[in-house]
């Protein structure tokens, strides 16, 4: 029978669940005092009626003593039995009254030859046919005469069996009353465990706007105490961070998909064109062979800006790893020597841009990969050359500040526009799209930059400053701590 209760109570809600452990816990409880009451209630009652045998015994031996019968005060329903001693037996007296000896006084016989034999006065509980339940008394009144005495139990088995009828009825109810305001109660304290479960059940099945509700932290919300609420504070937390993972998740598989979309349609432009300067090599080969040569350079020229491209996906996807395998390889190098060389080149192969290389420290010894960093100095340079007219000024300026050197790249030309700003370090983003793929631009140039600035432990960013375009590259003066 047990067995088949324990699967349907371990199906309960935990809060019934409780107030039933909590009604059988109470059950017990009430069993144990209501059965040391009872038993304490029955004792003083039986010591009280021995005490009022006592006392009545008392007054009628006197009587028996000083007029030699029963004439004192005698109680309805009790029995009154004088006994002489003869030849160690004792030997019942005619009664006064036929109604002071039950019809079978063999009890109260027994009682009074146990009083001769132990001299002493002797009580017991005897069951009398047709007459119920009696205590009876034994005592000596004077040498050869006892006096046997039996009081009815009615009224102390009625007084206890009301006790018991009390105590049944009162325990029950306060039984009832404990498991129904108990469970109300554990409903009430458990409700933040159930809207967690709601919850979760709502994620569970994918349906994942559960996360954006939250469970009250309010003073008056609902709650099960300071534990309940360091597990509500702890839930909504957990949901936050799945909120967090969540956005985070779908903005990287946004990127991914303008990522591949925009390098399919880098890739097939060099694709395509590799192919027809192919056919047309194939053509002029046959019919033109004057013409052989200027196809043959068009078709390495494609395939090497193809190759460009290559590499700077490479080469970001390295970046993106760099907690596996870091692209670097770190050395002691000079960042003013590096500007310098960069500042070189750039007067080399942009004459039309005035090129100044403001005043600043002698030297500024870091810890990095003097091949990218140059890489994106050239890549600075060379954007501001890009983007701006022929003669437009340019600045570059080293400086050490705050334990980091800057080394800032600033054009007068005609700046970003706003909406563009925000996403200039995006990959494949142009701010001038038919100029950049004219010139062989892949979009990657800044997003390169910057990821070779961050695998440094810096920065690159883009400020406007006094209507020029600013880009500044800010390394730590002390090297990087190193990966585990």
């Amino acid at each position: 029978m047990i067995g088949g209760l324990w699967p349907s109570y371990r199906r309960l809600r935990l809060g019934t669940r409780l107030a039933l452990g909590l009604g059988a816990l109470s059950l017990v409880v009430f069993a144990v005092v209501g059965t040391a009451l009872t038993t304490y209630m029955r004792d003083y009652l039986s010591a009280q009626l021995d005490d009022q045998l006592g006392i009545a015994q008392g007054a009628q031996s006197k009587s028996i003593v000083d007029s030699g019968s029963l004439t004192g005060k005698k109680y309805w329903g009790w029995y009154y039995a004088v006994y002489d001693v003869r030849d160690g037996r004792p030997v019942l007296r005619t009664p006064e009254d036929p109604g002071d000896v039950p019809a079978d006084a063999d009890d109260l016989t027994a009682l009074a030859a146990a009083q001769t034999a132990a001299g002493t006065e002797v009580l017991s509980t005897a069951h009398l046919a047709g007459k119920g339940v009696y205590r009876l008394r034994a005592c000596a009144v004077e040498p050869g005469v006892v006096l046997v005495s039996g009081a009815p139990m009615d009224d102390l088995e009625d007084t206890v069996r009301h006790l018991i009828t009390i105590q049944v009825v009162t325990f029950g109810l306060a039984l009832l009353a404990l498991v129904v305001v108990g469970r109300a109660l554990l409903r009430r304290g458990l409700k933040p465990l159930s809207d967690m479960a709601h919850t979760a059940h709502g994620i569970a099945s994918h349906d994942l706007t559960e996360s954006a509700s939250r469970l009250p932290l309010r003073a008056d919300a609902p709650g099960g105490g300071p534990e309940v609420e360091e597990l509500r504070t702890a839930f909504n937390t957990m949901l936050q961070h799945i909120d967090d993972s969540l956005a985070v998740r779908a903005e990287a598989e946004q990127r991914l998909r303008r990522f591949v979309a925009d390098a399919s349609h880098e890739l097939r432009t060099p694709l395509m064109s590799v192919r027809g300067y192919a056919d047309l090599f194939q053509y002029a080969a046959a019919n033109a062979p004057q013409e052989r040569d200027k196809h043959l350079a068009r078709l390495r020229a494609e395939a090497a800006r193809m190759g460009f491209l290559l590499d700077d996906l490479l080469l970001l996807a390295r970046l993106d790893a760099a907690e596996v395998e870091t692209p670097l390889r770190m050395e002691d190098a000079d960042l003013v020597e590096l500007v310098g060389q960069a500042a070189d080149a750039f007067g080399a192969s942009h004459p039309h841009h005035a090129l100044t290389v403001a005043p600043g420290p002698a030297a500024v010894p870091l810890r990095m990969d003097p091949h990218r960093i140059r890489q994106v100095l050239d890549n600075l340079l060379t954007n501001a050359a890009v983007h701006t007219p022929a003669g437009t000024p340019v600045r570059v300026a080293v400086r050490v500040a705050s334990g980091t050197a800057r080394v800032s790249v600033a054009d007068e030309g005609p700046g970003i526009p706003p909406g563009d700003r925000e996403r200039v370090f995006d990959r494949f983003y142009r701010v001038d799209k038919a100029r950049s793929r004219d010139r062989g631009g892949s979009g990657l140039g800044l997003s390169v930059a910057r990821s070779l600035a961050r695998a440094h432990g810096g920065a690159l960013e883009l400020d406007e400053d006094a209507g020029a375009t600013v880009f500044r590259l800010t390394l730590p003066l002390a090297p990087p701590a190193p990966g585990p």
